[in-house]
């Protein structure tokens, strides 16, 4: 049987674990940290200190890194705690800096990144970690100009695939669906414009991202538009909800978005993903199975109007096998264990966790 494992995981201060709407990347730790503990590994979380996790936290004092010194008071309580309680791995999400300190401890070190990634941070990290550190992205097209640099691993982003209903049918006039946030290169204006150039009703729901002009200019005048339904900002259940009754899902992104965690919780409903050729989407979505790659609006609204050829259990089949926590976790798992194998466990008192 093997050993568990002692296994630090660092987040950004901003937002708790799991998020209380929004927050993409704290949803991924939340998965992993809940996966990695249920399988008998000793776990502890660095987060933000309204944080409900089953595992260990250590709240950060500082909600914050974006100034100096809100990062050295976090990186000193990352510091303090691992340096008299060592463990076997340690796995960050959130500023390299805050690993720093611990650059020549004998723990395996992880980065991973769910953002695109600028060659000369990974450069000086390798300069300061050494072999000690590997990389991890949620998208193979996020790695083009740093695999050279380092050891990369590419393992995408877990849904919570038990918790999305799985629809096996919707209706012959289904609508379909746009849900992100109200930032330009998001694309809701483009869907809105795909949708009803293929005659379907859209839904659209989201928040205002950091473009507020865009939406007051160019997209809130489209939401009064007939066949379009405005929703707003929405929590699980109703993005649950949502997704389970539309015929497909739009991404009609204008840049290279790292993953895109909605497609594949669109795909846990049953819901074939149109994407543009951009970013993650060829790598989500298996073209002609679970949804369709096109390159531009007239290959939307063209794939909107064969979407109904799609079998949607594929569409489910496909998020359990690749999305799904256990699949995801089981991938860093294996990680874990190969880097520790190439090292020397550390001596320590095991962590302590909550029950």
């Amino acid at each position: 049987m093997a050993e568990d494992l002692r296994i630090a995981v660092l987040a950004d201060p901003h937002l708790p674990v799991p998020p209380t709407l929004y927050g993409g990347i704290e949803r991924v730790i939340y998965l992993l940290v809940e996966e990695l503990r249920r399988r008998g590994h000793d776990v502890v979380l660095f987060a933000h200190p309204e944080s409900r996790v089953s595992c260990e936290l250590v709240p950060y004092p500082r909600a914050s890194s974006n100034s100096r010194a809100d990062l050295a008071r976090n990186a000193a309580v990352i510091a303090r705690r691992l340096l008299s309680r060592p463990v076997d791995v340690i796995h960050s999400f959130g500023r390299m800096a805050a690993m720093t300190p611990l650059a020549f401890t004998g723990a395996r070190k992880f980065m991973s990144y769910q953002r695109p990634i600028a060659p000369a941070s990974i450069r000086r990290a390798r300069r300061i970690f050494g072999e000690r550190l590997e990389f991890t992205a949620c998208g193979e097209h996020m790695t083009a100009e740093v695999r050279h640099i380092g050891r990369w691993h590419v393992i995408p982003n877990a849904v919570p695939t038990d918790t999305f209903r799985f629809a096996p049918v919707v209706g012959d006039h289904a609508p379909v669906a746009f849900l992100g946030r109200f930032d330009a290169e998001k694309g809701a204006h483009l869907a809105i414009a795909a949708a009803r150039r293929a005659g379907r009703r859209i839904l659209v729901a989201g928040n205002v991202g950091t473009q507020p002009d865009y939406f007051e200019r160019e997209l809130k005048p489209l939401l009064d538009l007939e066949g379009v339904t405005y929703i707003g900002p929405v929590d699980d259940a109703r993005k649950n909800e949502m997704l389970g009754q539309c015929a497909a899902f739009l991404m009609p992104i204008t840049w290279d978005e790292p993953f895109g965690i909605v497609m594949a919780e669109a795909l846990a409903c049953g819901t074939p993903v149109i994407g543009f050729r951009r970013g993650s989407v060829p790598e989500v979505v298996r073209h002609g199975t679970t949804g369709f790659v096109v390159d531009d609006l007239d290959g939307m609204v063209t794939a909107i109007g064969r979407v109904d050829v799609l079998d949607r259990s594929a569409c489910r089949r496909d998020a359990e096998t690749r999305f799904s926590p256990d699949a995801v976790v089981s991938a860093y798992e294996a990680l874990y264990r190969d880097a520790v194998r190439h090292s020397t466990r550390a001596e320590a008192v095991p962590l302590s966790t909550t029950r």
